[in-house]
């Protein structure tokens, strides 16, 4: 478990399994998803247990309540390459339909993964691919530091038309200052 001062970041039960589902599957939230479709309880069970359970290039974590051990969201770090030491961001708040909060679940929740990644695995780099229209990861990422590396143009199909793809990171350097 890791512990921050409102939240945590704690592992993914199987109880926690169709709560997630569901969040993901909503689908003002699976249009920032790049997996775009619906996943039956199969799929989620199968993603649990091959990324989750027996995948080394995937950490991911049931953001919790400190208090009341409430599932508020799942983050994790994915596609971790250990050679090049660099990961992918993974975010959303399900709790209140929030998707991205404005009360900080979000923003601490990186914070904490910032610190194991940068601290404990040793990562050098942290990244994430975003969709244009994605304001509120935007701002959040922003806030945080990151920092836009390139655009992939017309990228994206979503609602009837074409979107950029924004991809952005932090490197450690960046994250100790």
């Amino acid at each position: 478990m890791i512990k921050g001062n409102n939240i945590c970041l704690d592992t993914i039960e199987v109880n926690d399994l169709e709560k997630l589902r569901k969040w993901r599957n909503r689908p003002d939230f699976r249009k920032f998803f790049r997996e775009y479709q619906e996943i039956n309880a199969d799929m989620q069970r199968k993603w649990y247990e091959t990324r989750v359970v027996n995948d080394n290039s995937t950490l991911m974590f049931a953001i919790r309540d400190n208090e009341t051990q409430e599932l508020l969201g799942c983050c994790g770090l994915c596609y971790i390459n250990w050679v090049h030491r660099h990961a992918d961001l993974s975010l959303y708040i399900g709790k209140n339909g929030a998707y991205i909060d404005d009360g900080g679940i979000a923003e601490e929740s990186c914070q904490l993964l910032f610190r194991y990644g940068f601290e404990e695995l040793g990562l050098n780099k942290i990244w994430t691919e975003i969709y244009d229209f994605d304001e509120k990861k935007f701002a959040l990422y922003h806030k945080l530091g990151f920092e836009q590396d390139g655009l992939l143009r017309e990228h994206y199909f979503y609602g009837g038309r074409w979107h950029d793809s924004r991809m952005m990171s932090l490197l450690k350097s960046e994250w100790q200052k």
